[in-house]
Parts: C-alpha cells; sequence; structure tokens
C-alpha cells in the first residue's frame, strides 16, 4: 500500500495551519513504516488529499475512475472561514456547499478533533467521518531556555519582562482586536504576536488596528518552526484568543513546549481542555486580563507547574507516532474489498453544486480558499 499525501499548490498554503499539517503527515506515516509520496505521477493506492483547490477536487474524481481510494481531510469549515477576510460572511453559504462537494469525494473525511467531525457530520455528506489530530512533533517542540533567552534578545525583551505570545493570521476569527485591546489594558506586559501580515483581503479596521503603535505591541510577521520554538521557550503566557477552531496547532506545540496557555473559552476545547487542569481559560477582554494578570503575577502562578505538566499529557496524546497509526489504520481499512462506498455519481454531484455555481464560486472566493 502506498499513498500520495496530496495538497496542491502547497506554495500558498505554506505557512497556514494546513501547510503545517501536511508535513506532520509526512512524519507520521514516516514514523509508522508508511510508504508514501508527494508525486501524484506515481504508482499510488490511497489519496489523502488535504486541501479544497480545484486541482484537489478533480483529482479526487479521477482516482475513483481509477479504482483507487481517496481519504478527504476536513481541515476547513463554514464556521472556521467567517470572519476571516472581506467578504467570508456573505459568500461562506457558497463555501460550505463546495466543501460538501469536496468532502462528498471522500472514501473517509478526517476531522482533527471530535468537535470538527461534529460540524462536518452536519453537512450530510454521507461518507463516515473519523476524528484524528493533526498531531505535535514532540521531538521538535522541546523547552530550551537557552533559546528562550534569545528570543528575548532578539526581540529587546530583558529577563524581567513579562512575554505574552499568540500566533496565527491576524484575522477577526483569530482574537486580534482583542490581541491589541489586551495590550493597550495591560501596559506592563509585552505582547508579541507571530503570522503572515501580507494577507490578500484583510478588512480595513484589521489592517488600520495593525499600524497601533504601543511600546509593548510587536508584529514582527511570520516566522520559520525554528524561531518560532525558540519564543514558545521564551514566552510567559501562550495566549490563544480565536474564536473559532477545527484544532489549532499551535496550541498542541505551546503545550508540548510547557508554555503556560490561556485559552478562549470555546465548543471546540469544552471536551479536552479543562479550565485550571491544562489551560487557562476566559470568554471575554475583561475576563482575559483578569486571568493574565493572576497567571503572571497573581495567584495562578503557583498553580503554573502542574498545569504545564497537564498539558504536556495532553499534547503527548497527540504525538506525531500516535497519529500516524491512526492514519495507518484508516488507510488499510479502505485497502479492504468494499470496505467503503465510493464518490457519488455524476448527476448526483450535479443536484448538489452545479457546474455554473462552480465556476461562479471560484470567480469570487480567489484567495479565500487558501485562507
Amino acid at each position: 500500500m502506498k499513498v500520495l499525501l496530496y495538497s496542491g499548490s502547497q506554495q500558498l498554503i505554506e505557512k497556514s495551519g494546513v501547510g503545517r499539517a501536511i508535513y506532520h503527515q509526512q512524519e507520521a506515516l514516516s514514523q509508522n513504516e508508511v510508504e508514501f509520496t508527494t508525486d501524484v505521477k506515481d504508482d499510488w493506492d490511497v489519496a489523502h488529499i488535504n486541501t479544497i483547490f480545484p486541482a484537489s477536487f478533480l483529482l479526487s474524481r479521477r482516482a475513483h475512475r481509477q479504482g483507487r481510494k481517496v481519504v478527504y481531510h476536513g481541515h476547513s469549515t463554514e464556521e472556521d472561514f467567517r470572519n476571516s477576510f472581506v467578504g467570508s460572511n456573505l459568500i461562506a453559504p457558497l463555501f460550505k456547499r463546495w466543501l460538501t462537494l469536496c468532502y462528498r469525494q471522500g472514501d473517509v473525511i478526517v476531522a482533527p478533533t471530535p468537535y470538527a467531525k461534529k460540524l462536518i457530520d452536519n453537512y450530510h455528506t454521507g461518507r463516515p467521518v473519523v476524528s484524528i489530530s493533526n498531531g505535535v512533533d514532540l521531538s521538535f517542540y522541546k523547552r530550551d531556555e537557552e533559546a528562550g533567552r534569545a528570543f528575548r534578545e532578539k526581540y529587546g525583551f530583558t529577563s524581567q519582562d513579562k512575554v505574552v505570545l499568540s500566533v496565527g493570521l491576524p484575522i477577526d476569527r483569530k482574537g486580534i482586536m482583542d490581541f491589541i485591546e489586551l495590550a493597550k489594558e495591560l501596559p506592563q506586559y509585552q505582547f508579541i504576536w507571530f503570522g503572515d501580515l501580507n494577507v490578500p483581503m484583510l478588512p480595513p479596521h484589521i489592517r488600520e488596528a495593525l499600524k497601533t503603535d504601543l511600546p509593548n505591541l510587536h508584529f514582527p510577521g511570520y516566522i520559520c518552526k525554528e524561531e518560532l520554538r525558540d519564543a514558545y521557550s521564551g514566552s510567559d503566557v501562550f495566549l490563544f484568543l480565536t474564536k473559532e477552531e477545527t484544532e489549532g496547532i499551535v496550541l498542541l506545540e505551546a503545550l508540548a513546549m510547557e508554555c503556560p496557555v490561556l485559552v478562549r473559552d470555546i465548543p471546540i476545547y469544552e471536551d479536552w481542555l479543562t479550565d485550571g487542569l491544562q489551560v487557562q481559560k476566559a470568554a471575554t477582554v475583561e475576563g482575559f486580563a483578569r486571568k493574565l494578570t493572576s497567571m503572571l503575577d497573581g495567584s495562578l502562578r503557583e498553580t503554573m507547574p502542574e498545569v504545564k505538566k497537564a498539558g504536556y499529557a495532553v499534547a503527548k496524546e497527540r504525538s506525531i507516532g500516535a497519529v500516524g497509526w491512526q492514519l495507518a489504520r484508516e488507510y488499510r481499512h479502505l485497502m479492504e474489498p468494499a470496505s467503503r462506498p465510493v464518490a457519488l455519481g455524476e448527476k448526483k454531484r450535479e443536484r448538489i453544486f452545479g457546474r455554473k455555481e462552480v465556476l461562479n464560486f471560484l470567480k469570487v472566493s480567489g484567495n479565500f480558499i487558501k485562507g
């Protein structure tokens, strides 16, 4: 059995969570001795498709015509598409229809969390959906105090500074506006956000907000994973303000690095992250400000060693090796005779999303799909 790990237009998603997930899959399969390729021209048995670009959709169609199996990875949902870019809310229903059409091409759909599985189940794809984490590389994400000091020196932070770190695209859904507001309310702490700032279609109010000039607010832009690892080591709190997520790879990385974590209290984290046990949670700017102050200078400081230990255990359960074993199990199951249904027929697909609608969607959405 040989697996094709396919993204298509990898350069467009290189800096995104999807791009990182594909590298995780490569390492996960290597650790579990599953033969794979990234070259569609190779000989392969199962296509594991990670993106919803037109080329990905066409590959899934072609794979079925050739009698091959398809795993479609459910990285995206309508819910996390909203509040992203200019016009994203307007075309979100159309985006959902496109997602549904793509996911229907899979013999099985992989969702990163039970929460994401529940969302995709509600799309009524008629396909089985399994929950498998994107995973985290525990051999790479290890705390390094010396690297943490180098990070602080590079960005002008002293050993006495309290540094609050966040990572992601600077969009509403990721909580960028709340991050800036917290920097205003808590001038005693340093706030630094890493993420690509040159994103097409950022709303005007976000672009304006990113110009906010505060001595304790920093937007260095995108950095490589090695530098980000140093940032986790050198920060006092990882602040994840996302309002909607299918998992959050950077969250897993922060937990693996034993960095104290404060997340927004949203449904995805209800079943596997408990407030005060593995992370701290809050729901409003005022709540985040109180928790940060307590974590950095108050009563919660004493609980951080145990919280970090429990957080690491969460990351360990989602190690790359464990993810690879679960993926291999799904691939083997697909290769069994009559294991799962093939994609829908042509007429059924056209009723879900007609050819004209596909073309109109692609024309309107442009850069949205790669977000």
